[in-house]
Order: structure tokens, then C-alpha cells, then sequence
């Protein structure tokens, strides 16, 4: 598992979302676990890389096989004047494969893939502090991920 910061050092601040968001967290990770335990036996996410930040940059390169996910969460002390925008570099050709995550919002939530290969993420950051963890799923773990329905 790699983890590392861009630059800087990452702010860490307890607000309502945040706890909101985690009893939510631990209800899902309850639930996810329940399931697995019921059906046949799989191994659990592993985590391929972690990266925090408040500035613009790129990650350390990481190797995966599909399914994997991104796991994010940003937020800022200057909700006016944030925004991000995380592409996903392919590192062996240089190509941006596409933008997993555009906002102006504080925030948090998961993207699920199913390709292979040798990534890293390209993070343009302003007034936004980031946490990106990459985890590693079986394909018992993908078919439990719901994606959300996208406004037409």
C-alpha cells in the first residue's frame, strides 16, 4: 500500500457532514459485510494506494485489475472559492482516460472500474483539501456497488 501527500500537509476538520457521513459509512460497511458473510466466502477490498493534498499535482503511479474503485473525499475551509477536477492518467501511453470527479462542492463518495493497467491521478486543485484512496475489489465486492442514477 502506498500513501503520500502532493504538497503540504492535509487539514483534517470535524464537521456535521463528516460525522453524518461516517455513521452512514459504518452502516454501509456494516451491511456490505453482512452480505459477504452470507454468500460464498471472498477476500476483503484491499487498498492499493492513498493520497492526500491541498494543492494541484499528480499521485504516484498504481497497477490494478478491474474492478477497482476510487473512494474520495474533499472539502475546504473556503466553500466560495473551492473547486477540483481529478482526471485518471493512463502512465504507460500518457492519455487522459477521462474525469473521474469535477466539483465546486465539499464532498465525498466512490467511483467504481472495471479496467486494468498502470494509473495515476492528475489532481487540479483550488482551496480544496483531497483524500483519494484506491481499493482493489473481487468481483463478488463490484456486484454489491450501486451506482448512482445520473440526472439526465
Amino acid at each position: 500500500m502506498r500513501t503520500g501527500t502532493l504538497s503540504g500537509i492535509a487539514r483534517h476538520g470535524a464537521t456535521q457532514d463528516n460525522e453524518e457521513n461516517a455513521l452512514i459509512r459504518q452502516v454501509a460497511t456494516a451491511t456490505l459485510l453482512a452480505a459477504l458473510f452470507a454468500g460464498a466466502p471472498v477476500q476483503a477490498e484491499e487498498e492499493v494506494g492513498r493520497w492526500k493534498g491541498f494543492k494541484s499535482g499528480f499521485t504516484d503511479d498504481f497497477r490494478v485489475k478491474g474492478p477497482w474503485i476510487l473512494d474520495w473525499r474533499i472539502n475546504t475551509d473556503v466553500p466560495q472559492d473551492m473547486s477540483i477536477e481529478i482526471s485518471l492518467i493512463d502512465t504507460i501511453s500518457g492519455f487522459r482516460d477521462g474525469i473521474v470527479l469535477k466539483s465546486k462542492y465539499r464532498g465525498n463518495g466512490v467511483k467504481l472500474f472495471n479496467q486494468d493497467g498502470r494509473f495515476h491521478f492528475r489532481v487540479d486543485s483550488a482551496f480544496t483539501n483531497w483524500d483519494l484512496k484506491v481499493k482493489q475489489l473481487t468481483p463478488e465486492e463490484a456486484e454489491l456497488y450501486t451506482p448512482r442514477r445520473e440526472e439526465e
